[in-house]
């Protein structure tokens, strides 16, 4: 990271080009400033407690290491208007999990949490955009799809009778769960699972995974289940979640993104978990009595994601799955109990991948 901020502080500018179906668009990036917290806490201490809006894409392992800086830059506020804080992770209720980390004891003491309160709104967001792999000699150029969607809960706002800030390209809800989920378990769900059956294919490319039939047959499966969860707790017509799923795919599958399995399948640890991609919905469904079966079929593939170069969950994964006993498994892994329905169903799925 620091070699990134010094390439961004000696350089005016890098590009950002947005890849679509055949066509590409180059934007220009400009009029940026790069300061490095670890170097120059104060400043970047200095420069949040007078900003309008801190956002962040940094992995929601990352979270808890930036809370304490930004942690410091409320206390220091002096502006009437609240600083609007959104974190733009791929995980449900990121900015929650932020503020938490942020108004934890050791960053924000108890007595100054309702000075706190009043400086700061926190806003969940369902953000939707494919980053590809990028090129080894790309330096701070970026490569992204064309498409994205970035969606914000408002209610932070308006429940105090504020008006939220006014930011570019964001759609404002005030219920942002079933944008969250239909995204979560559509857009992460399908790519995911063609990732991890890619991998376990042979494939380099997610394109490459979803040209083989039996792949783009099992993907389809694993989103008609998530589909039925979808329209059923969130009133989405059939139709219109239909329609998404079709989109979905044709994005993911899109070979102008030259988008590697690998890099779609990191960090397995934390997609096995209770409230990802794959479990989110299958608890659920589980529970309901509906059907789970493509879902266990991507829990297989992303158990079996192991030692795989570069990726330290992976290496992580493989260590517990020769340590543990399969129950023991999938309790630390995914954090489910013997109560959940879903529970003897991925045991057995374990016991498979261990046997």
């Amino acid at each position: 990271m620091d070699s990134v901020i010094e390439q961004l502080q000696t350089t005016k500018s890098y590009t950002v080009t947005e890849i679509g179906g055949e066509s590409e668009k180059v934007n220009t990036i400009t009029n940026y400033r790069a300061i490095n917290s670890k170097h120059h806490e104060s400043d970047v201490v200095k420069e949040i407690a007078s900003a309008d809006l801190v956002t962040c894409a940094v992995g929601p392992n990352i979270l808890k290491f930036i809370a304490p800086v930004i942690a410091k830059a409320i206390d220091a506020r002096s502006s009437s208007t609240p600083l609007a804080v959104i974190a733009c992770e791929n995980a449900i209720g990121a900015t929650d999990t932020l503020a938490g980390h942020i108004k934890d004891p050791k960053n924000t003491p108890e007595h100054k949490l309702g000075e706190h309160d009043s400086k700061v709104r926190y806003a969940n967001s369902a953000i939707d955009r494919i980053v590809p792999q990028q090129d080894a000699n790309a330096g701070l150029n970026v490569k992204i799809e064309s498409f994205f969607e970035w969606v914000v809960e408002e209610t932070p706002w308006t429940k105090t009778g504020l008006k939220h800030p006014e930011i570019e390209g964001v759609k404002w809800v005030e219920d942002l769960v079933p944008y969250i989920e239909r995204k979560l378990f559509t857009v992460n769900t399908g790519h995911a699972a063609a990732a991890y059956y890619g991998h376990n294919r042979h494939k380099k490319f997610i394109h490459d995974a979803l040209e083989d039939h039996e792949i783009h047959k099992i993907v389809h499966e694993a989103l008609a289940e998530t589909s039925h969860l979808i329209v059923k707790k969130h009133g989405i017509s059939n139709q219109e979640q239909k329609h998404y799923v079709n989109k979905i795919i044709k994005r993911i599958s899109n070979p102008h993104l030259e988008d590697v399995v690998e890099r779609v399948g990191r960090a397995p640890l934390r997609k096995l978990s209770r409230k990802e991609r794959f479990l989110g919905p299958a608890t659920e469904l589980a529970e309901r009595g509906d059907s789970v079966d493509a879902l266990l079929g991507c829990i297989e593939m992303a158990f079996r994601f192991q030692n795989v170069e570069g990726d330290e969950e992976s290496a992580e994964l493989a260590k517990i799955m020769k340590e543990h006993d399969a129950k023991g498994v999938v309790e630390k892994v995914c954090g489910l109990k013997e109560s959940d329905k879903i529970f003897p169903h991925v045991v057995k799925v374990v016991e498979k991948v261990q046997g």
